[in-house]
């Protein structure tokens, strides 16, 4: 069947919208025509380069939709289902695996890396005939796609889908951050660097777990009301305040419990690591660019007892915690109508990867399908 898809071609270039040939569904596989796409800040990353996968590629990975058809083998789902879908597919089988870490499954990081399903094929070809590969098990930019139906959880009908796809990425990696990685506990003081689509879901689940204050760190000060409407106590500036003295001395003084670093900034993780107390922990979901670095004063660490912790999807368990997650976004605890800022078509993709080099993107800007 034909599909319409934003392809990435080369790093650093614009995507292209092309019409390509999707191949239906093998064995343990199921056809999704997605209804809404979030733009990650993780999408930016490989657009950019800065996270090595093979090319070309359907981009996106935050999608939800309408099961279509279903391979030999699927059970779980049907056609009509409403369904999101993940970009990491526990093999059941490595080290990882069997030690219940299928969040950072190492069976199936080969073929993720490459952009193949879990068959070390791909579904997709282009006008020319050539092979396309499909991003994150996903390719979440197109109006249809294959992916492995493991990847596929199912939600309840009632649940809007624009609210549904972001229970693909950011709001799993937030949550799972707090409940799961640090374990924050009521009382405890939290500040989180970087107010996009996770950052602001740390800040939720910090809400949700008593934790107090709440500190909100961007560099853009328009962020601020949405950053206290899911739940931060107090809001700094980093264009132009240095948080650290803030937080340290008239905040948390001393220093806090937890510091989340939300983006994969260098310069964002030295601000949070120095903020952290004697035993506090500086937990790091955000994804920073391959080839960066920094520099750390680590002669603290053991003197003071302190951590730093890096967490992939929130250390969730995709079958298990989604659908929970589902359940409590559908009362409106989650707040997901208010992460969405805009919705944008396929064709205006390119816009939306400029207006986040530009830093204009407030919560999620989510692709809306016919």
């Amino acid at each position: 069947m034909k599909i319409r898809a934003a392809v990435c071609r080369e790093a650093n270039k614009p995507l292209s919208i092309e019409e390509l040939e999707l191949a239906p569904p093998k064995a343990n596989e199921i056809l999704v025509k997605f209804a809404y796409t979030g733009w990650c800040h993780s999408d930016y990353h490989l657009v950019k380069g800065e996270i090595p996968i093979d090319m070309p590629f359907v981009i996106g990975h935050e999608a939800s939709g309408v099961v279509q058809e279903v391979g030999p083998g699927v059970t779980h789902v049907a056609p009509g289902d409403h369904v999101v879908t993940t970009w990491m597919i526990p093999c059941g089988k490595c080290p990882s695996c069997l030690q219940g870490k299928g969040y950072i499954c190492q069976g199936h990081f080969e073929p993720f890396l490459k952009g193949l399903l879990l068959d070390g094929t791909t579904r997709l070809t282009d006008a020319n005939g050539d092979k396309v590969l499909h991003g994150n098990f996903v390719s979440g930019f197109a109006n249809y796609s294959v992916v492995p139906a493991q990847g596929a959880i199912k939600l309840q009908k009632d649940l809007p889908l624009d609210w549904a796809c972001f229970l693909g990425c950011c709001v799993p990696t937030g949550w799972g951050s707090v409940y799961n990685v640090a374990k924050v506990h009521p009382g405890e003081s939290v500040a989180v660097w970087g107010m996009g689509g996770v950052g602001l879901n740390i800040i939720r689940a910090a809400k949700m777990r008593l934790a107090d204050p709440i500190i909100a760190v961007d560099l853009e000060g328009s962020k601020e009301n949405l950053a206290r409407e899911f739940g931060a106590t107090h809001f700094i500036n980093n264009s132009k305040d240095d948080p650290v003295p803030i937080i340290n001395e008239q905040i948390a003084p001393g220093g806090l419990d937890y510091a989340f670093e939300a983006i994969g900034d260098p310069g964002a993780i030295v601000q949070a690591w120095w903020t952290t107390k004697i035993g506090g922990r500086l937990v790091i979901p955000g994804i920073t660019p391959h080839d960066a670095d920094t520099a750390l004063p680590l002669m603290l660490l053991p003197l003071h007892e302190k951590a730093i912790i890096g967490t992939l999807y929130g250390n969730i368990s995709t079958e298990i915690e989604i659908p929970r997650l589902a359940d409590l976004a559908a009362t409106g605890e989650l707040k997901l109508d208010k992460l969405i800022s805009k919705y944008f078509k396929l064709e205006e993709i390119n816009d939306v990867i400029d207006a986040m080099e530009r830093r204009e993107i407030k919560g999620r800007w989510v692709c809306k399908w016919d």
